[in-house]
């Protein structure tokens, strides 16, 4: 099986982002979108083992080797939705098919709720509806994040002396993930600044989101989905604990073992994963 990477850059008209593109030209246009603080790298074990498929796998905007927004913008989830579109546009696809891990499962969700008509498949990985709020707490939320975004000029990354200790530093993250994962992670996470490493991402990437839809908001994404949906569900993973949300989802389940990088923390997780979605996109 080929496992050959091409690296691209995308110039759109409000930022350039990179992206690995794995599989035959001709196969299925999939955009792959990685989850927080992660970048393309997270589909590195899992994208060679998906059959007939173009997948275009992106250093989400703040991430990896992508361009930062502008001073003054945000990271808003449908801002992650208007660079998909926009990437889509730059490779003349009118339509093509999703596969998002975590946050960028959500993206995919909000894309293909939004504009059905442009995505043949939508793939899951651990990830579905934005978290939610009630609507009486959007004030304090708001406020809570504004003071965050002044707070923000007083913090500095942190900087690590040596590879090893940030690769460490990224195991123990929010979400514990392998030391091959946090290997692969690093590799296009980490630049070197004076006194060791640092982390790529933008820092806005930390600040709490503003806006929080309400569950009835979040759901009118998930009923507007026409195209095939399977949501893969890590056993430790972060739905599991949410058993009422999964019932009430018209998706496709499957449910593997292991925890919220399962596609990324060994082979044999990826090999489960891949098994998965070959099956899901050889459906005609």
């Amino acid at each position: 099986m080929s496992s050959v990477v091409e690296e691209v850059r995308l110039s759109l008209p409000h930022i350039e982002l990179a992206a690995h593109l794995f599989g035959p030209e001709d196969g299925l246009p999939v955009i792959a979108l990685h989850g927080w603080l992660d970048n393309a790298n997270s589909f590195a074990r899992l994208a060679p083992k998906l059959k007939g498929l173009r997948i275009i796998a992106l250093d989400m905007a703040g991430h990896g080797h992508s361009g930062h927004r502008p001073i003054g913008a945000g990271y808003a989830m449908w801002d992650y939705a208007h660079d998909v579109l926009q990437v889509a546009e730059q490779l003349g696809l009118k339509k093509f098919a999703l596969l998002g891990h975590s946050m960028g499962a959500i993206a995919s969700l909000i894309i293909a709720g939004s504009m059905p008509e442009r995505v043949t498949h939508l793939a899951l990985i651990d990830g579905v509806i934005p978290p939610t709020d009630k609507g009486e707490n959007a004030a304090e939320r708001m406020g809570m994040a504004l003071q965050a975004q002044l707070d923000l000029r007083e913090k500095r990354k942190p900087v690590y002396n040596t590879l090893d200790r940030a690769i460490e530093a990224r195991m123990k993250g929010l979400v514990a993930v392998s030391r091959e994962a946090a290997e692969l992670l690093a590799q296009r996470g980490l630049m070197p600044v004076p006194g060791g490493y640092t982390w790529r991402t933008d820092s806005r990437l930390t600040l709490p989101s503003p806006l929080r839809l309400t569950q009835e908001q979040a759901m009118a994404f998930v009923q507007r989905i026409t195209c095939p949906a399977l949501l893969v569900v890590a056993a430790d993973g972060m739905l599991a604990k949410h058993p009422e949300l999964l019932e009430r989802l018209p998706f496709s389940r499957e449910q593997l073992p292991g925890g919220h990088h399962l596609h990324l923390n060994d082979e044999a997780g990826a090999d489960l994963v891949a098994d998965c979605f070959n099956r899901f996109f050889a459906v005609p």
